[in-house]
């Protein structure tokens, strides 16, 4: 059989529905599976990084991030810097965090923490440390963020405003420290700061809502820390905000007496923190005009800061004391300068001149001089004879000797004349120097003679006593006892029911009865004057 008849074999392709359904389940797996993937690519949230300076508290897959107390992610990784200065942790947060996470949001770890005499963090004792979150309101993205060492007192979504105080010392003052309004605490200090000049130090406080509606632009600040107790020319005054604030401090704010709470301070602006309320509610003068001052005798009790007064009305305090000599070196004298508010007088007069806050120098000049020469003179006064503080007291003093203003001193010279003091200082060495020639042995002689003549008087008018009650007493009390006995016997002449008394009255009822017989006489007579010659007609009355 010849091979080359053979029939040639042909494959023939085969579709058996069995063989299709085979790859129906990968395929369909493959598509679970990536839809699966892409659900997860499509729902993963933000993957952040934070840095801190230790990485206290946290662990990797383990420690929470939450907000509000709600978990909002997960710390998947924490490494070291490559400088080794800081940890950088990675966080993974729900897809929900990405429009929050911007310029201003803040991460901090939640420890136990006790600050400004506050507890913060003891649940943490439980649960452990977690990232806390405080959402800001850039609009800023941001995906690397620097996490805060301490949890902020003050976050985005409590009510209230900042505000900024300049003081020269920090005091007491830390972060956490309360804010009071009229020993209410309404707010807290969050923040402080040496200025880059180191003049001074800086402070951002936070006011809650609604309170911070009181602070205008005439509001006053003051540390309020501890006792405030001040010794001046007024006495010793003792001021204390409350319990708290003398243990761990803080700032007190009020407005002026008086202020109307028409201009509302912005939000960041900056005010003054006084030392004192009595430094902070000090008036503000626009119109401060200086002087000096050369006072004769001992400055001891003055102080800078000492008040000048006008009848009683504080018109300046005392700005520096200093010492002069003249050429020789040989007379000292102590100029004390002084600032004087002139719109301070002017507020108290109820009919003010409009033209006695002067602009003009020269009038100003003419006006000084004036007065100067009606007997307008400086005088250092006692403030309190308790403390011996001095203030320096403007007046009249008419018996003044003359003197002028002295306009070619810088500042300007008001004449003195001297004090209370050392009036009285002179009249106690006028005093002993005339103690001194006073006769006074010449006065004990002369008292001693007469007070042995008066001895020998009252020794005479002993015997003169003795004399007259043996000789002139019987016959006295012989007499009151002839007194007694008269009135005795009148007393009961006169008795009632004595036959004295019954005849006496028998005979006044007699002399009765003929006066109303005369009086009836009379009557008729004036009727019938006839009757004295032809007699009473019968039945006449």
């Amino acid at each position: 059989m010849d091979i080359r008849n053979l029939p040639e074999a042909r494959p023939q392709r085969t579709w058996g529905w069995s063989a299709r359904l085979v790859w129906i389940v990968p395929i369909l797996a493959a598509a679970v599976a990536g839809w699966l993937m892409i659900k997860g690519i499509m729902e993963k949230g933000p993957t952040i990084t934070i840095t801190f300076k230790t990485a206290e508290g946290l662990e990797a897959r383990k420690t929470k991030v939450a907000y509000k107390n709600v978990d909002i992610g997960q710390v998947k990784t924490i490494e070291v810097s490559d400088d080794l200065s800081k940890v950088i942790v990675t966080v993974e947060l729900d897809k929900s965090m990405t429009p929050y996470l911007v310029e201003d949001t803040r991460f901090w770890v939640v420890r136990p923490r006790v600050a400004g005499g506050q507890v913060s963090g003891l649940m943490t004792l439980f649960s452990g440390s977690h990232i806390g979150v405080d959402i800001g309101h850039s609009t800023t993205p941001r995906q690397d963020f620097e996490g805060l060492e301490v949890a902020p007192l003050v976050t985005g979504d409590v009510p209230g405003r900042q505000f900024v105080l300049r003081a020269e010392t920090l005091g007491s003052l830390e972060v956490g420290s309360p804010v009071f309004f009229r020993q209410e605490a309404v707010g807290k200090v969050i923040a402080h700061e040496v200025d880059q000049d180191g003049q001074g130090v800086t402070f951002k406080i936070f006011v809650d809502k609604p309170y911070d509606r009181y602070i205008t632009t005439n509001t006053r600040f003051w540390n309020a820390s501890g006792v405030d107790v001040s010794l001046n020319a007024t006495g010793v005054k003792v001021d204390m905000q409350s319990l708290v604030s003398l243990l761990i401090g803080g700032v007190t704010f009020e407005m002026p007496p008086g202020a109307e709470l028409d201009q509302p301070a912005a939000a960041g602006q900056e005010f003054r923190l006084a030392a004192t309320r009595e430094e902070a509610m000090k008036h503000q003068d626009l119109i401060v005009e200086r002087f000096v001052m050369y006072f004769p005798h001992s400055l001891r009790g003055l102080t800078v800061g000492a008040p000048v007064d006008f009848r009683g009305i504080i018109v300046g305090e005392v700005k520096s004391m200093n010492v002069e000599t003249d050429e020789s070196n040989t007379v000292f004298r102590f100029p004390v300068e002084v600032e004087l508010y002139p719109s301070r007088l002017v507020a108290m007069m109820k009919h003010a001149s409009p033209d006695f806050l002067e602009s003009d120098q020269q009038r100003l000049r003419t006006r000084w001089d004036q007065v100067v020469a009606n007997g307008f003179r400086a005088q250092l006064g006692v403030g309190s004879l308790l403390t011996g503080q001095l203030y320096v007291a403007l007046d009249f003093f008419p018996g003044a000797a003359p003197a002028k203003m002295d306009w070619a001193h810088d500042p300007p010279a008001i004449p003195t004349v001297p004090g209370l003091t050392e009036e009285i200082q002179k009249l106690v060495v006028h005093l002993s120097k005339a103690l001194r020639t006073f006769p006074f042995e010449g006065i004990g002689t002369d008292f001693r003679t007469a007070l042995q003549a008066l001895t020998k008087t009252l020794e005479k008018g002993d015997r003169f006593i003795e004399q007259f009650q043996d000789d002139v007493t019987p016959e006295i009390k012989q007499t009151l006892d002839d007194l007694r006995h008269t009135l005795k016997v009148a007393e009961r002449t006169l008795e009632d029911g004595s036959p004295t008394q019954v005849e006496l009255q028998n005979t006044l009822r007699e002399l009765g009865r003929t006066a109303e017989s005369l009086r009836l006489l009379s009557d008729y007579l004036e009727r019938h004057p006839e009757a004295l010659l032809r007699g009473k007609k019968e039945g006449a009355q």
